[in-house]
């Protein structure tokens, strides 16, 4: 057989996460309805005086543009899923939407913040049973975009695990494998694009039940001022929730995966394995939902070759990619 002919036996697809069509139809649907609603809720703030009202129907217009965003990051993540450019796939567009969907979470609070305190200094008069009649809409809204984009941890591929060993180098001082495969089972993990939707639509309920709470202690109590206060409260809730997804993406990203439990599971099964081998250098980076590659170097004066820590690597079915470099002690 020809080099040719070997190298084609070779060669692998590198689209190591499925997609979630799911998420994808429900974003979308989501997606509409949302903007309806948004429609509604800015027209009857603006006309009924109501900030509580007002500042969920921004607050929701950035969510329906952010739903978009989720939406598109899922199409051009399937549509560009064969495409080789993409060295480990393209499920980080799907992250990367995630991340800029939590830079508007911010900027809504920061809008959010703004026109509260604005209201505060300056109170206007409110018709607060038409208001309330509004937010109750957008909250029911909100609770059925959330049912359709909570995250059900879909199981990922399923298929027989299938790797290629080979080795060079100079009197066998250095061994090299690549392996690529699906192991049997089931890996579980979390959809950041479709956390970032939910967690828009989630925010977008809170404030909803905040709008409710104010207009109902403004007209019974005589409490105005809750209104804008509780424009304030929904702000810092948002920040909050917008915070912890820019971190969980951000660290995806970067590749900040050095300290995910795989890692120490590699470190294991290598070190602590049947014969005497020590870590040398070690990068393991995400590259879908519970899906991670990995480069390693062994330095072991142990009889064996690169195949031999790629089998004890082989029972962790969250590795989808594995290089192992195989080291002599000098």
């Amino acid at each position: 057989m020809d080099l040719d002919a070997i190298a084609a036996t070779r060669r692998h697809s590198h689209a190591f996460d499925a997609g979630n069509a799911g998420a994808e139809r429900n974003t979308r649907r989501a997606m509409w309805l949302t903007l309806a609603m948004m429609v509604v809720e800015i027209s009857g703030g603006w006309w009924f005086n109501s900030m509580a009202v007002l500042a969920d129907g921004w607050h929701m217009s950035s969510h329906a543009l952010a739903l978009g965003l989720s939406a598109f990051a899922y199409a051009c993540a399937r549509r560009y899923a064969g495409d080789g450019r993409f060295a480990f796939g393209t499920w980080k567009i799907e992250i990367l939407g995630g991340y800029t969907s939590a830079i508007l979470l911010l900027g809504v609070a920061a809008l959010m913040a703004v026109q509260s305190v604005a209201r505060l200094l300056a109170p206007t008069p409110i018709h607060y049973e038409q208001a309330i009649a509004i937010a109750v809409v957008g909250l029911a809204v909100n609770l059925l975009c959330a049912w359709w984009l909570r995250d059900q941890h879909s199981h990922d591929a399923h298929g027989h695990g299938h790797g290629h060993d080979h080795h060079h180098g100079h009197d066998d001082a250095h061994h090299h494998d690549h392996h690529h495969g699906h192991a049997h089972g089931h890996h579980h993990g979390h959809d950041l694009n479709l956390r970032s939707a939910y967690l828009h639509v989630i925010a977008d309920a809170a404030t909803s039940v905040l709008a409710i709470i104010a207009l109902l202690g403004g007209m019974l109590l005589g409490a105005s001022w809750l209104d804008p206060v509780m424009g304030l409260v929904g702000a810092t809730l948002v920040s909050i929730w917008a915070w912890g997804l820019l971190r969980a993406s951000g660290r995806i990203l970067l590749d900040a995966q050095m300290d995910a439990p795989v890692v120490a599971e590699i470190r294991e099964a290598i070190e602590q394995g049947d014969v005497p081998a020590r870590i040398s250098d070690l990068h393991v980076w995400q590259v879908g939902r519970g899906k991670y590659a990995c480069v390693v170097e062994v330095v072991t004066a142990a009889d064996v070759d690169a195949a031999h820590f790629r089998r004890a690597l082989s029972v962790h079915e969250e590795i989808v990619h594995v290089t192992v470099e195989v080291v002599r002690p000098h």
